[in-house]
């Protein structure tokens, strides 16, 4: 059994600013517990994607298919961009 403490976050604080600036639970997570391990030194400026306001209403669509976004197929680019930021 998994202990308790496997899905803590060990800086509130960085990832409530990151969850503010509209990074999703999980990321927001993985980055705030890196930069409090002082084994890690994650990079500010992130990865290489594309922001979501600069890719096309399909481009979205098939992420959000890829992530299961439910509804999706009624959804309008600003929809899937709230839904894939808070998935």
């Amino acid at each position: 059994m998994a202990d308790d403490n496997s899905n803590r976050i060990k800086d509130e604080d960085t990832y409530e600013a990151l969850r503010d600036e509209g990074y999703s639970k999980e990321k927001s997570a993985r980055i705030a517990n890196a930069q409090a391990n002082d084994n890690q030194s994650p990079s500010k400026k992130g990865g290489g994607s594309k922001k979501y306001e600069n890719r096309t209403k399909k481009e979205l669509y098939e992420r959000a298919k890829e992530v299961g976004i439910e509804g999706r197929s009624n959804m309008s680019k600003d929809e899937l961009i709230d839904a894939l930021r808070h998935h």
